[in-house]
């Protein structure tokens, strides 16, 4: 697996990285992440998957972390 790209963002890192015949884009923010499987032949290439990756699907991600942290604080 090798990164390949990555999207800009204030409060997230998100990379995307090239396996096989898959594109894995994936979400880091402090101690946890989410990562995506996209398969190539449907994505079409790394720019039309940056065009994926909107904001509404980052916001959508954004909100997953909060409860994953609200989920974390529950067990410490």
């Amino acid at each position: 697996m090798r990164i390949i790209d990555s999207i800009p963002h204030q409060s997230m890192t998100i990379s995307i990285f090239q396996m096989n015949d898959k594109y894995q884009v994936k979400f880091e923010a402090g101690p946890m992440e989410q990562t995506f499987k996209f398969t190539i032949e449907d994505v079409r290439g790394v720019e039309n998957l940056k065009k994926m990756i909107n904001e509404d699907f980052i916001e959508k991600t954004r909100l997953r972390f909060n409860e994953m942290f609200l989920a974390m604080k529950e067990l410490v």
